[in-house]
């Protein structure tokens, strides 16, 4: 875990948690890190630096997958998908739209966000799915046609935390 020495008073020291002050924001965007984006090419590269010299790493091949930008320089995110691969990525190729990795084979989506109401369809684990809302504990998401409410704790692509209208 990461502290941050506070000076309380003269000759006094506090030692507390850096989850207790303000999210740290991106130098370039001023937006919060980490946050979630999502592809927005069907193929990008993922280099070892922020720059055209470094070499690629990695290669995405999925479009809109989400990705978790953690870090920012000029033109430049890095970026990790749910396996934690990833390398530095030119910001053209990510997107703000936010989808979600399915986690739960079958994942019943339900007409409403109560797991009691009908389920409107069954997605396969690995699926990619738009995600339109989300409360404390559910999202509201678009995939093959359909649409419907998922727990959120079976998709990556979204914080636990995260309330999106």
């Amino acid at each position: 875990m990461n502290f941050k020495l506070v000076v309380v008073s003269a000759g006094f020291l506090l030692a507390t948690s850096l989850s207790a002050f303000a999210q740290e924001r991106g130098p370039e965007t001023n937006l919060p890190l980490p946050r979630f984006v999502s592809m927005k090419a069907s193929e990008g590269n993922a280099r070892r630096g922020p720059s055209l010299t470094h070499r690629i790493d990695w290669v995405f091949t999925v479009k809109d997958q989400p990705l978790e930008i953690t870090a920012e320089h000029g033109h430049w995110r890095r970026v990790r998908d749910r396996e934690g691969a990833g390398g530095w990525v030119h910001y053209s190729l990510l997107s703000g739209a936010r989808t979600a990795l399915v986690q739960k084979d079958m994942l019943e989506i339900h007409a409403k966000p109560d797991d009691t109401t009908m389920v409107v369809a069954r997605l396969e684990r690995g699926v990619v799915a738009y995600i339109d809302a989300c409360t404390t504990s559910w999202c509201r998401l678009k995939a093959g046609g359909y649409r419907g409410w998922a727990e959120k704790t079976h998709l990556w692509g979204v914080k636990s935390s995260e309330v999106l209208d």
